[in-house]
């Protein structure tokens, strides 16, 4: 079945850069940025939930002042999060009130309390950085690469987290075969395998100059039992283009790539493209439906047979698609899902939404179902641009 589209709804957290995980048939998403919003006070960072049954967004309520040394994270963009059963773990980021520093506290928030804590970690932990990238394999954490803000560095580092004893160990490839030094890259987990792919390099592989951009299309795979690096087999030559700040996922053992952006080429992405490590091929995956606007630094979290992607930035019109300018970019409140398997009676509601046919007649459970699928939230308000 060829996955579609199937609703669109504005009014979410108008965020970018924020992360989140889905614990149950819930996705709380924790922080990020927003460009006209007031960060220049310190405060505590702040947690929306989706309720993935319903697609109402939720702000948890949180305290109103925040203190270096709570065990709260302050709010913050660039992080990355994991779940692990009924717990969120949140690490790094940073907020430009602090000047160059990023954080290297790993946090806690439970999502049945809604309380958060301060993890005790040990070991070799990770300086602070951000856009780096997280995963959880065989109960434990994996971080890898980032931008290491006091070093002013980007990081090719791969560290775990042994959740048995908390303590953190950095992982070295004995043939230093690792990725290259890059930022705001993905890396998922299929089984005992972690894929990374895309983020910003440069054309010199330095871990510290910025400069000549470069976006690499490799998948690299990590075994967690061997701890070795590869390049993925690859047999056939359709490649998704290289980027950074996309979403990855995996859906039946297969890894996708949705969205993103090249800066060579200043392009931003909708496309969706999945790898299978059986065939070892790429397909671009076509879909259905009103695709998203293309954007990036937005966050996709899978449930079931849905994918629930929200929030990211794109390019305020036409006339500024080549543009790296934060001014020039427009930042989203919408939550879209991509249907994997719709059922009869979405495909049913989708077309009964876009002729406008009256539903009074319908069972309530029907009438509430319609509304789901056709009512806006309202945590944010529009903005007017173009």
């Amino acid at each position: 079945m060829i996955p579609q589209w199937t609703l669109s709804l504005e009014g979410g957290p108008r965020r970018v850069n924020h992360s989140a995980v889905i614990v149950d048939h819930r996705i709380f998403m924790f922080g990020g940025f927003c460009m006209g919003e007031d960060y220049a006070t310190l405060h505590a960072i702040d947690v929306h939930v989706l309720n993935t049954n319903s697609c109402r967004w939720m702000k948890i309520p949180t305290e109103n002042t925040y203190k270096l040394k709570s065990e709260v994270p302050f709010m913050r963009y660039g992080h990355a999060s994991v779940a692990i059963e009924k717990n969120a773990f949140l690490f790094g980021g940073r907020n430009d009130i602090l000047g160059a520093s990023a954080c290297q506290g790993l946090y806690c928030f439970n999502t049945e309390h809604f309380k958060w804590s301060k993890v005790k970690v040990k070991g070799d932990i990770p300086c602070g950085r951000d856009g780096h990238a997280m995963c959880v394999a065989n109960g434990n954490i994996y971080v890898f690469g980032g931008f290491e803000v006091d070093t002013n560095r980007f990081s090719n580092d791969l560290f775990m987290l042994d959740m048995s004893t908390l303590a953190w160990q950095r992982i070295s490839d004995e043939f230093n075969r690792c990725p290259s030094w890059r930022d705001f890259h993905t890396m998922t987990t299929c089984g005992d395998h972690i894929y990374v792919f895309g983020g910003r390099c440069n054309q010199h592989q330095s871990h510290y100059s910025q400069l000549d951009e470069f976006y690499d299309n490799t998948l690299m795979v990590f075994d967690t039992k061997m701890k070795s690096w590869s390049a993925a087999v690859c047999s056939d030559l359709s490649l998704p283009p290289g980027r950074r700040s996309h979403s990855a996922f995996t859906y039946k053992h297969c890894l996708f790539i949705f969205g993103g952006f090249n800066s060579v080429v200043y392009e931003h992405f909708n496309d969706l493209w999945k790898y299978d490590p059986v065939e070892s091929k790429w397909e671009n995956v076509k879909t259905l439906g009103s695709s998203p606007t293309a954007r990036r630094r937005q966050c996709c979290c899978l449930y079931e047979d849905q994918l629930f992607m929200f929030g990211g930035t794109s390019p305020k019109s036409e006339t500024t698609q080549q543009t790296d300018d934060e001014e020039e970019l427009f930042d989203h409140n919408d939550t879209n899902v991509l249907d994997f398997a719709p059922t009869l009676k979405t495909l049913c509601f989708i077309v009964l939404l876009q002729y406008k046919v009256n539903l009074s007649s319908l069972p309530p459970i029907l009438r509430w179902e319609a509304k789901v699928m056709s009512t806006p939230n309202s945590i944010s308000k529009p903005l007017l641009h173009g």
